[in-house]
C-alpha cells in the first residue's frame, strides 16, 4: 500500500470522481426519451424517427431524441412568428426580467449542467464546472443588461424577427446562451436546433424555460442532424439565421439563404496560429499551449493549432512542451484530476486519426507522451507535430482535435506572413513580454480574435468572431447585439430596377460637336487605362442623344482593378485624421467644379436645376459627413470580469466591390464610397450604366485630391455582369450591390468561395437624401470588421 510519503514525492493522482447521479437521475426521469419543445409543450410527432446519444467516454446511450422533420421545422417557426409581437411589445425591462431569471435558475443548478455536459460531450468536468457554465450565466446576466438598456443604447433599431440558430457540439451549452441570451434581449424569438452528439443541455434548457414562465412561442426547441439545420435555414419565415459550425456547411448556408433577405451570421472553422517570440516568458507560454490546443480536447474553432516559434528559442521550447506533455493524463472525464476527455464520436475521432496518418506520409515527425489511454471509450493523445510544412495539409486543415502543429520563423514580418498563411482568420495569440512588439503584430493578424500573452479567454461583453472563411459577424458585445437588431424602417421601399440602355450607338445628328465623341476611359490604380475588350458603350443624354461613350470593362479589367487595390494598402495604413484631410480636400475640389457636375445631371438624368443643385450639394453635406467620421467612428474597450482590456477595434474589410444604382447617381455614388474610404477600405466600382459619365468625370476630382492610386477604381460596363465577377473574386474581401433584388442574390450565391461580406439593398429603392436612412453609423459599421484585443494586466 502506497503511504502518504510516497505520495507526496511522486505526487501521483488518485482517483477523483465526479457523482453523475443528480444527472441521471434526470435523464431516467425521461424514460420514453425526449420529445420537440414548440409553442411552450413537449410533443413527440407520431412515427416520427429518433436518434440516440452517447457517451462518448464510454458509449453507453444516455437519451433518445426525436429527429425533427419540415413539418415539424415549420411548426416551431410558426410559432415563434406568433410569439413575435407581444414578446417585443413586452418592452426591454420587460424581457430583460425572463433573462435574469434564466440566468439564476441556470446559476442554481450549474453542478447538474456541468455533469450533463460532460456525460453528453466528453470534456473534463474541470471545464463544464469552471468554464463553460460560469460563462453561460455570464451571457444571460450580461444581456439581461443590454434588454433594460436597448431603448436608450440602440435607438431607432427594431428586432429582426425569428432567430433561427444552429449550433455546434463542442460547447453545447454555452453556445446556446452566445445565441439565445442576445437573440431574446433585442425582441426576436427563437428556434434553436443543437448538435444531434450533445441535444440533453438545451433538452434542460428547454424545461428551465417552462419553470420561469418563459412566454410560450418566444424559444422554440428542435433535434436532428443536418437535414433539420437546412431545413431551418432554409424556411422563408426565419428573419435571421445564426450559424456555427463546419466552413464547408457555413457556404451552403450562405448560399441557400441568398436573396432570401435573412441576415446572417456564421462563426465557422478555424487554424489558429499560437506566436512564440524569443523575448517571452517561455514557461507561461507552454502553459499557454496547453490551453490553446488541449483545451475541450482541441474541439474548439480557435483552438491554437499552429505553432510557430522564433528558431533561436524553438528546441529549448518544444523540449520545454513536450516534458509539460508527459504531465497531461487523458482519462474518464468525470474524473476532477484529468486534463483531457473523450473525443465527442467515433466518426471525429477517425478523422482525427487518418489526418495524423496523412502527415506521416508527407515527413511529418510525430510526438505523443507515453501514457496509456483507456481501453472503452473515444480517446486521442495530446499530439505534437514538428517539420510540418506551412503549404502541409495539416498546417492548412483543421483537424479539431488534440493536434498541435510546429514551424519556426525567424524574424517578426516571417511570423505575420505565416500566421496569415490560411484561408481561415478566426483568432491568434501572441506571446512576448515586449509589448509595443505584441500590440505592433496585433493589427497585422488577419484574425477576428487576437489573445496577448493568453489564450481562449471569453466573455460576455468582448465580440467574438472572424475574418475571411472564418465566417463573418460577431457574437457578443455591443457588435454582438447588433447582429439581432436592424434599423427602423421609415417606410414600404419601391423596388429598384435598372434602366435600358441601348447597346448600339444612336445615330449622330446632323450638327454633332466633336465633343460627342469624347471616350471616357476606366480609372485602375490611379491612372486612366483602356478597357481589355476594345469596345465603347454609349451613354445617352435624357433627351436620347448621344451624350459620349465608356469603356466597356470586362473580367480581366477587373482583375487590374482588384490588383491596383490590393496593393494599394497605404491607404488602410493610414491614420484615419490623414484619411479625413483627404476627404475634406474632395470636397473641396467637388465644390470647385460644381457648375460642370450640375450640368452633367441635368444632362443625363432630365433633373430640374434646383433638383441637379440639390444632389450636388446633398453629395459636398455626405463627403464632409464622412471626413468628419473618418477619426471618429472608434472603437470600444471593454473590461471583462478578469485583469485584462479587450480592445476592440474597427479595422478595414480589406479590397471592397461597390456596384451603384441608377437612381440619383452622383449622390449614390459617393453615398457607397466614402464610408469604405472613411474606414480605409479600397474600393472597385461600378457606376450607373446609364450614368457612367457622372463617374468618370468624378475621377478627375480623385485624381486632384491626393486620393492615393488604387484607393478608388472605377471599371464601367454592365453591373449586373460585373457584379457576378467581383463577388467571386477571393482578393476582394467585401461587396455592396445596390441594384436589383436578382443582383443581389446573385452576389450573394457567388461570394461563397471566400465568404466574404455582402450588403444589398434586397432590390429596394433608397432616398438618397434622406441622412437618416442614408448615412451615418449603420454605413460605417457594414465597412469594417471588428477584431477584439485581449491585453492582460498586472501580476
Amino acid at each position: 500500500m502506497t503511504n502518504l510519503s510516497a505520495l507526496y514525492h511522486s505526487m501521483d493522482y488518485g482517483p477523483a470522481p465526479e457523482s453523475a447521479q443528480e444527472a441521471h437521475r434526470w435523464l431516467q426521469a425521461h424514460p420514453s426519451g425526449f420529445g420537440l419543445y414548440v409553442n411552450g409543450s413537449w410533443n413527440t410527432p407520431q412515427d416520427a424517427p429518433t436518434f440516440q446519444t452517447h457517451n462518448p467516454a464510454s458509449g453507453d446511450v444516455l437519451a433518445t431524441c426525436v429527429e425533427a422533420g419540415p413539418e415539424d421545422v415549420d411548426a416551431a417557426v410558426q410559432a415563434a412568428r406568433q410569439a413575435t409581437t407581444p414578446w417585443q411589445e413586452l418592452g426591454g425591462p420587460g424581457r430583460a426580467r425572463y433573462l435574469y431569471a434564466l440566468a439564476r435558475e441556470i446559476q442554481k443548478h450549474a453542478r447538474l449542467l456541468a455533469v450533463l455536459e460532460t456525460l453528453d460531450n466528453g470534456k473534463t468536468i474541470r471545464e463544464t464546472r469552471d468554464i463553460d457554465v460560469p460563462l453561460v450565466i455570464r451571457h444571460f446576466y450580461h444581456h439581461a443588461g443590454w434588454a433594460q438598456l436597448l431603448e436608450t443604447e440602440f435607438p431607432g433599431h427594431e428586432p429582426l424577427g425569428v432567430a433561427g440558430q444552429i449550433i455546434p457540439w463542442n460547447f453545447p451549452l454555452l453556445m446556446l446562451a452566445w445565441k439565445v441570451a442576445p437573440a431574446l434581449a433585442a425582441g426576436n424569438t427563437v428556434v434553436l436546433k443543437p448538435a444531434e452528439f450533445t441535444p440533453l443541455t438545451a433538452l434542460w434548457f428547454a424545461e428551465c424555460c417552462d419553470r420561469i414562465g418563459l412566454p410560450p412561442g418566444v424559444f422554440n426547441l428542435i433535434t436532428g442532424a443536418g437535414a433539420t439545420g437546412a431545413a431551418l435555414a432554409a424556411h422563408p419565415g426565419v428573419n435571421k439565421v445564426a450559424f456555427t459550425g463546419s466552413t464547408e456547411v457555413g457556404k451552403r448556408i450562405r448560399n441557400v439563404t441568398a436573396g432570401s433577405g435573412k441576415r446572417l451570421t456564421l462563426e465557422l472553422g478555424g487554424k489558429s496560429p499560437f506566436l512564440v517570440f524569443e523575448d517571452a516568458d517561455l514557461d507561461a507560454a507552454v502553459e499557454g499551449v496547453v490551453d490553446a490546443i488541449w483545451f475541450n480536447q482541441g474541439q474548439v474553432c480557435c483552438a491554437g493549432s499552429r505553432l510557430l516559434v522564433q528558431e533561436s528559442v524553438a528546441p529549448r521550447f518544444l523540449e520545454k512542451l513536450k516534458r509539460r506533455m508527459t504531465t497531461l493524463r487523458t482519462g474518464d472525464p468525470l474524473d476532477k484530476g484529468m486534463d483531457l476527455g473523450a473525443i465527442v464520436a467515433p466518426v471525429q475521432l477517425e478523422r482525427i486519426r487518418s489526418l495524423v496518418a496523412a502527415g506521416h506520409t508527407e515527413g511529418v515527425e510525430s510526438w505523443q507522451a507515453p501514457h496509456p489511454l483507456p481501453e472503452q471509450g473515444c480517446f486521442f493523445p495530446p499530439t505534437l507535430l514538428t517539420g510540418v510544412h506551412p503549404s502541409s495539409q495539416l498546417a492548412q486543415v483543421e483537424i479539431f482535435g488534440p493536434v498541435l502543429v510546429s514551424s519556426t520563423f525567424r524574424t517578426p514580418a516571417e511570423a505575420v506572413e505565416l500566421a496569415n498563411n490560411t484561408h481561415y482568420g478566426l483568432a491568434a495569440s501572441i506571446w512576448s513580454e515586449n509589448l509595443n512588439l505584441a500590440l505592433h503584430i496585433a493589427p497585422q493578424l488577419k484574425a477576428g480574435v487576437v489573445w496577448i500573452n493568453s489564450t481562449n479567454q471569453f466573455d460576455a461583453s468582448s465580440g467574438f468572431g472572424g475574418y475571411r472563411e472564418s465566417g463573418y459577424g460577431r457574437e457578443g458585445g455591443h457588435e454582438g447585439l447588433l447582429e439581432y437588431l436592424k434599423p427602423q424602417a421609415s417606410g414600404a421601399a419601391k423596388p429598384l430596377t435598372r434602366a435600358t440602355v441601348p447597346a448600339t450607338f444612336p445615330a449622330l445628328a446632323a450638327d454633332a460637336t466633336a465633343a460627342v465623341h469624347r471616350t471616357a476611359k476606366l480609372y485602375i490604380g490611379g491612372k486612366q487605362a483602356r478597357p481589355d475588350s476594345g469596345y465603347d458603350l454609349p451613354v445617352l443624354q435624357a433627351d436620347g442623344a448621344l451624350a459620349g461613350s465608356v469603356g466597356h470593362g470586362n473580367r480581366k479589367d477587373l482583375r487590374n482593378a482588384v490588383e491596383a487595390a490590393s496593393k494599394a494598402s497605404g491607404w488602410s495604413q493610414a491614420t484615419a485624421h490623414n484619411r479625413a484631410q483627404v476627404l475634406y480636400f474632395l470636397a473641396e475640389n467637388l465644390g470647385a467644379r460644381a457648375d460642370e457636375f450640375q450640368q452633367r445631371l441635368r444632362q443625363l438624368t432630365g433633373a430640374s436645376a434646383k433638383a441637379a443643385a440639390q444632389e450636388l450639394d446633398a453629395s459636398l453635406s455626405r463627403i464632409f459627413s464622412y471626413a468628419a467620421w473618418a477619426d471618429k467612428y472608434e472603437g470600444r474597450v471593454h473590461q471583462p470580469p478578469s485583469r485584462t482590456v479587450v480592445l476592440a477595434l474597427n479595422e478595414p474589410l480589406g479590397v471592397v466591390g461597390v456596384i451603384c444604382p441608377d437612381e440619383q447617381p452622383l449622390l449614390a455614388m459617393l453615398s457607397l464610397l466614402l464610408p469604405n474610404l472613411a474606414m480605409g477600405n479600397r474600393v472597385v466600382l461600378v457606376p450607373s450604366r446609364p450614368h457612367a459619365l457622372i463617374a468618370t468625370d468624378f475621377y478627375q476630382v480623385l485624381d486632384t485630391s491626393d486620393v492615393p492610386g488604387g484607393a478608388v477604381n472605377i471599371v464601367t460596363g454592365d453591373p449586373a455582369e460585373l457584379g457576378k465577377t467581383l463577388a467571386e473574386h477571393d482578393d476582394v474581401s467585401g461587396i455592396w450591390v445596390c441594384g436589383s433584388a436578382e443582383e443581389g442574390a446573385e452576389a450573394q450565391r457567388r461570394s461563397c468561395g471566400n465568404l466574404k461580406q455582402v450588403w444589398t439593398n434586397e432590390g429596394k429603392a433608397i432616398n438618397w437624401l434622406d441622412r437618416e436612412a442614408a448615412e451615418g453609423r449603420d454605413w460605417l459599421r457594414r465597412a469594417c470588421q471588428v477584431k477584439n484585443v485581449w491585453v492582460p494586466y498586472g501580476e
